[in-house]
C-alpha cells in the first residue's frame, strides 16, 4: 500500500509519465474551465473528489444536472444519498464541460445496452471514454480517447464474510490466494480483487452479466494489478492494462482498460 501525496500543483501540464502499474500520486487542482483540459492518445485522466460538501456548494451543484438527474436525486431517502448524487454528478458534467468546451448543463449522455453512460453521439470530436464509481465519501472519474475504460473505487470496510463472499463470485484461484492471505491483509486483497473484476466489467460495459468467475485478476496486496486470465485464455488476458491507485487514506481503486503502453495522470478536485 502507498499513501495520497500532496505534490506542488505546477502548471496544468505536467507529464507524470507513468506507465501503468506504477503507483500514481494525486495532486490536488481546481476544476478547469471550459475546454481547458486536454487528452493526448496515450494518456488516463483519473480525478478524485470528497462529495462530502456543505450545502451551497451542494445547491450549485443540482443547478447543473438535467431533470432527470434531480428526479432521481430526489427519489433517495436520505439526505447523504441525496448529497453524494448530486455533487458527483455535478462535478462530472464540470469535467465534461472541460474537456469538451460545452456548457455544463448542456451535456447530453447516451446509455449502452447493460446502463453504461457515455457522451451522446456529436459532443466531442475526438469521442472522450469516461467512468465514474463512488464509494461512502468518495467519488473517482476516468477519462481517455483510447477506448472504453472502467474504474471503480471501494472503501476498506470491514468484511468479515470476506472468504464466503470470494467462494462465491471469484474464480476458485482468487478464492484460493485470498483465505492463505495472513488475516490483516485479507480484506485489502478482497477489495483489491473486487475493484479489478468490476473496473473490467464496467470497462465492457457487461456489468454484472459477465460471471466474476470467469476471469481471473491479481489480488495479493504489493502485487501488480493485471488480468491473469480471461474465459481460459492467457493471451486475451494480457491485452488489458490495469492500475491500482490509493485516492485516499482507507479506499482502493483499478481502472482497466484494454491495450497498453498508457500513462496516467492523476487529480484530486479541489472545489
Amino acid at each position: 500500500m502507498y499513501n495520497l501525496q500532496t505534490l506542488d500543483l505546477g502548471p496544468w501540464t505536467l507529464d507524470l509519465g507513468l506507465p501503468m502499474n506504477e503507483p500514481i500520486q494525486f495532486r490536488p487542482v481546481a476544476i478547469p474551465s471550459p475546454a481547458d483540459l486536454r487528452l493526448q492518445a496515450d494518456e488516463i485522466h483519473v480525478w478524485s473528489l470528497d462529495v462530502h460538501r456543505p450545502p451551497l456548494e451542494v445547491v450549485k451543484a443540482r443547478e447543473l444536472l438535467a431533470e432527470q438527474e434531480c428526479q432521481r436525486a430526489d427519489r433517495f431517502r436520505f439526505e447523504k444519498h441525496r448529497r453524494r448524487h448530486i455533487v458527483r454528478t455535478g462535478v462530472l458534467r464540470r469535467l465534461l464541460s472541460a474537456y469538451t468546451g460545452q456548457p455544463p448543463r448542456s451535456i447530453r449522455f447516451s446509455h449502452g445496452p447493460k446502463g453504461k453512460p457515455s457522451l451522446a453521439p456529436g459532443t466531442a470530436m475526438p469521442q472522450i471514454h469516461f467512468n465514474m464509481s463512488h464509494s461512502q465519501e468518495l467519488a473517482v472519474y476516468g477519462f481517455t480517447l483510447a477506448g472504453p475504460i472502467g474504474i471503480d473505487v471501494e472503501y476498506l470496510r470491514p468484511m468479515p464474510d470476506a472468504a464466503s463472499i470470494a467462494e462465491r463470485f471469484f474464480s476458485a484461484r482468487e478464492h484460493q490466494e485470498l483465505v492463505q492471505l495472513p488475516e490483516g491483509l485479507i480484506r485489502e486483497g478482497f477489495f483489491n480483487c473486487w475493484t479489478r473484476k468490476e473496473a473490467y466489467i464496467k470497462a465492457t460495459g457487461d456489468g454484472l452479466s459477465k460471471p466474476l468467475d470467469q476471469f481471473d485478476v491479481t489480488l495479493i496486496p504489493g502485487q501488480p494489478a493485471r488480468m491473469l486470465l480471461l474465459d481460459g485464455d492467457a493471451q486475451q488476458a494480457a491485452r488489458w492494462s490495469y492500475h491500482h491507485f490509493v485516492p485516499a487514506p482507507d479506499y482502493i481503486g483499478a481502472v482497466a482498460i484494454l491495450g497498453k503502453g498508457f500513462r496516467v495522470e492523476a487529480r484530486q478536485i479541489r472545489l
